[in-house]
């Protein structure tokens, strides 16, 4: 258990995830910062009256500022505006990155020795601009991306072969965009490759179900965007690292000549223990999965050089 985890951001996202970790009992501490004022307040309260019921110990506490959150462990950034219908990711780049640079330079000062997870969007994005802001080595700054694509992508097929979700392997690399990139290669239903099972034109449409999956939701929600699986994935990276489980999970990292790139956060397979990222890992990959894994970098490389810092 770690002694305090901050998520900055109180709303779907960030107040779901609060109370995700609290009830995993990762932390003694959660501490969840959000600018309007009573709404973590409110919030948090509201959560901790459901530890008696939930069985959990660790105290949430509700916060318009960043004394609260000094030196925490892990902090999750969830804060910066949801996608609308018809938004891209890349459309919300400005004012989220107005906005991560604001709370990115209030982590350095009140939680130097932290771990970053970014889940604002677009992502690979954001986690540069915290890169840049925070001065923290990419040890200590990962991106909650290749996570929940996987879960998305893991969750068709179950649905597509009627199977239990445990039993479905899988890992989607590449940034958290359109051009993200699902590896049918290493996709199997309890070791059997998923090829055997469905056809080509079945797997294919799951892919692009899969890369536009949050887009799907917004279109149902209309007024908001995902948060019950991205808080989810950010809590299981969370896990990972506050309980030194050395999982192998697709995050997104800072690359330094892994996959022949550097100089980009992009979503790779990813060892995470107590330190945050232990080690990046290289796998084989299809002559096709690398020219699209090229291409994602490309779409990120793009609008990182748009950032303005």
């Amino acid at each position: 258990m770690l002694n305090k985890i901050t998520v900055v951001g109180a709303g779907n996202v960030g107040a779901t995830t609060a109370q995700r970790l609290a009830e995993k009992s990762l932390a003694r501490t959660v501490v969840m910062v959000d600018v309007v004022e009573g709404v973590p307040q409110g919030k948090g309260l509201d959560q901790w009256e459901s530890a008696p019921i939930e069985g959990f110990d660790t105290r949430i506490v509700g916060t318009n500022g960043y004394d609260e959150s000094a030196d925490s462990d892990i902090v999750v950034i969830t804060a910066g505006i949801a996608r609308k219908p018809g938004m891209s990711r890349d459309d919300l780049l400005n004012t989220n990155a107005g906005i991560v640079k604001a709370v990115c330079e209030q982590v350095k000062r009140s939680s130097p020795k932290s771990i970053i997870i970014m889940v604002s969007n677009p992502l690979d994005i954001m986690c540069y601009v915290a890169k840049e802001v925070t001065g923290f080595p990419r040890e200590r700054i990962l991106g909650m991306a290749g996570v929940l694509d996987t879960a998305r992508y893991r969750s068709f097929l179950a649905e597509a072969l009627d199977v239990s979700v445990e039993d479905i392997q899988a890992m989607v690399l590449g940034g958290h965009g359109d051009t993200m990139v699902p590896l049918i290669s290493y996709t199997t239903v309890s070791g059997i490759p998923v090829s055997q099972l469905l056809d080509r034109k079945a797997l294919d449409a799951i892919v692009d179900r899969a890369r536009n999956g949050g887009a799907e939701i917004v279109k149902y929600l209309k007024t908001g965007s995902a948060y019950y699986a991205p808080s989810s994935a950010a809590v299981q990276m969370c896990e990972a690292i506050a309980l030194d489980k050395k999982r192998v999970l697709p995050c997104a990292a800072w690359l330094e000549g892994e996959y022949g790139m550097k100089g980009l956060f992009l979503g790779v397979p990813c060892k995470l223990g107590r330190k945050g990222l232990e080690k990046v890992l290289e796998i084989e990959l299809t002559s096709a999965e690398r020219v699209a894994l090229g291409k994602s970098a490309d779409a990120v490389r793009e609008p990182m050089a748009a950032v303005k810092l």
